[in-house]
């Protein structure tokens, strides 16, 4: 956009803040003058303009480089071999998008949701405070909801979008008041309950010059099932498809002809390098998992998906109902990738002109991955913004909570059973084991709750082996409340099946068990009968269907989270400490400087693969 920032920034504002649905007369009133007249000269425009859309996804409050095997990327080297290139960081994504802007003069910067929630410290501390602030500074013009964005409710959401300091915590500088996103957020799946009206804005369009592209953004219909009840109490979320069609329409009757549909669900391409061909037709290639459905019944009015959810990298070409090629991208997680796409508009016909991603002909692709590599600048505003909030978060963040030996991976762990998933559960049962605090046998973790690995090397390089708040905030970052709860053996048996059938059996969620408790997983096998139930014992003994059991997990999964409708059942149940309070007091009960922390063994459950 060649206007200036500043203006840039007050046109989004006045888009962000306009409630409900703006019409297109509001919208090109909020525009500055000058991006509504430029380019009506005496030169006739030609007849197509290449719009350039940059698009990432799934940051989490990630402003500072992630650490270990999470901020790492997968490249596949022209000799086929698999190279893992260091990346991510906010200060290396804003010269990226940057430097990906020259030359552009039509340019839109979107995002497919969970840029907060699970953030490190240095943002969740702030409620993402400091990651709405960095992405304004980013340019973001618009993105969808996540489901994380949900982690705290919709009232916290809508604080995010319109500022404000939070209501408890109030404001975390002195003399300054949070002035929440200037990019609309767009939630057109989401409605309130009671009045079935949108909690926020379902799409915008975004003009300059004549050219208008209408954006619509929507999150998984499956949010509930994702996130804790309290986060989407009075909320209802709608099927995407048909979300997304109603409101094509409605864009399409305005006159907006070119739509990118903005949303937060994803698939599985088949290789996990980020610049994978996607559109390779080999044996098992190709991209998997819900949006493929989703592409295929999404109107042929939306010219292109931004996607997000799975983290994963991929640029696609899949068939819009009407057959034509459609362009379905997503940019990894964490601010290690982002897409560079071409939308070529006709201004005869205001539409988009579809090519697959190598249109026949081109020497270049209409879409990519690039990686945000950190052998570039780090950009200077960037960098000072995250040396402020690091000085507020300081006297909490460094506070050393126990010793590692080594790398304890989780997030990035690809294993079904996790080093740091088992540590995190013995952590748990350790602290609600004892009789006045719940007297759990056993517990469960579920692994989307491990947000990152604990990493042996410091940033600074002076306290190597050292875990501090900060870095265990990082891991277990939503703070949820420990619950023990009465299940049958019969339950706890069907709450394992359940990691691999019914909404889990496309995609696993194995549950991390604390010690004790054993059992083979045969993946050759479908279903439920994946989970060998003869060989389900703790501590030795087969699990008795009609006995009794008190087990330990947190709310998210004792309220039935991630498909783990038997976990929901329990009965009798008692609130303890929060999982990072149990996670700490065990580093510093099992942990020193003389006697590290070592990454425990993998061999709880026996996996046939």
């Amino acid at each position: 956009m060649s206007a200036t920032p500043q203006k840039n920034r007050a046109s989004r504002r006045m888009l962000a803040a306009a409630a409900g649905l703006a019409t297109v007369g509001a919208l090109v009133a909020a525009m500055p003058a000058d991006a509504q007249d430029r380019g009506h000269g005496h030169h006739k425009p030609a007849r197509t303009v290449d719009v350039q859309l940059l698009s990432f996804n799934d940051l989490h409050g990630n402003l500072e480089p992630p650490a270990g095997s999470a901020g790492m990327v997968i490249e596949t080297q022209p000799d086929g071999a698999a190279k893992e290139v260091r990346a991510g960081g906010v200060e290396y994504l804003a010269s990226s998008l940057r430097t990906a802007r020259k030359g552009h003069p039509y340019s839109i910067t979107a995002a497919g949701g969970d840029m907060v929630g699970a953030s490190p410290l240095l943002s969740g501390l702030f409620h993402d405070e400091p990651t709405v602030e960095a992405l304004n500074k980013l340019d973001l013009d618009v993105t969808s909801v996540g489901n994380h964005e949900f982690d705290e409710g919709a009232t916290e959401l809508a604080r995010l979008q319109n500022g404000g300091c939070h209501p408890v915590e109030g404001c975390y500088e002195k003399d300054k008041k949070f002035e929440g996103a200037d990019f609309p957020y767009l939630a057109a799946n989401v409605t309130n309950e009671k009045t079935s009206k949108p909690i926020l804005k379902p799409y915008t369009v975004w003009k300059k010059n004549g050219v208008k592209i209408g954006f619509i953004g929507v999150t998984l219909e499956g949010t509930p099932n994702v996130v804790t009840a309290a986060g989407v109490k009075g909320l209802k979320f709608h099927d995407e498809i048909e979300t997304i069609n109603k409101y094509a329409k409605e864009l399409d009757r305005q006159g907006v002809k070119s739509i990118v549909t903005l949303i937060h669900e994803g698939g599985a391409p088949a290789s996990a390098s980020y610049n994978y061909d996607c559109d390779s037709s080999g044996a098992g290639d190709g991209i998997s998992g819900p949006i493929v459905d989703i592409a295929k019944g999404i109107t042929p009015k939306v010219d292109a998906l931004v996607t997000g959810h799975t983290h994963q990298a991929y640029v696609c070409t899949i068939p819009d109902p009407a057959g034509n090629p459609r362009l379905v991208t997503s940019a990894s997680s964490f601010g290690k990738v982002y897409t560079d796409t071409t939308l070529t508009y006709d201004r005869r016909t205001k539409d988009i002109i579809r090519t697959s991603v190598k249109s026949a002909g081109a020497s270049n692709p209409k879409s990519a991955n690039h990686i945000v590599s950190r052998d570039q600048r780090r950009a200077s505003d960037m960098k000072a913004l995250i040396a402020r909030w690091n000085a507020l978060a300081a006297p909490i963040a460094n506070k050393p909570q126990g010793h590692i030996s080594a790398d304890i991976d989780g997030r990035g762990s690809k294993a079904l059973e996790k080093p740091l998933g088992n540590l995190i559960a013995d952590a748990q049962l350790e602290g609600l084991a004892p009789a006045d605090k719940g007297g759990a046998v056993v517990a469960l973790m579920n692994p989307g709750g491990i947000r990152a690995d604990l990493v042996y090397a410091s940033a600074d390089g002076k306290s190597d082996g050292v875990v501090t708040y900060g870095e265990a905030f990082t891991v277990q970052p939503f703070t949820n409340m420990m619950n023990v709860v009465d299940l049958t053996g019969a339950q706890l048996i069907t709450a394992l099946q359940q990691q691999v059938s019914g909404s889990n059996e496309a995609g696993p969620k194995i549950l991390q068990v604390s010690k004790g408790l054993t059992y083979t997983l045969d993946m050759t096998k479908t279903g439920a009968a994946r989970v060998v139930t003869d060989t389900i014992k703790l501590n030795g003994e087969a699990i008795d269907p009609a006995k009794t059991y008190r087990v330990a997990m947190n709310e998210f999964l004792a309220g039935g989270g991630d498909g783990f409708a038997a976990l929901g059942q329990g009965t009798n149940k008692l609130v303890g400490a929060s999982d990072l309070d149990l996670f700490n007091a065990y580093l510093a009960a099992h942990s020193s400087a003389a006697a590290p922390l070592a990454p425990p063994a993998t061999d709880r459950i026996t996996i046939i693969q």
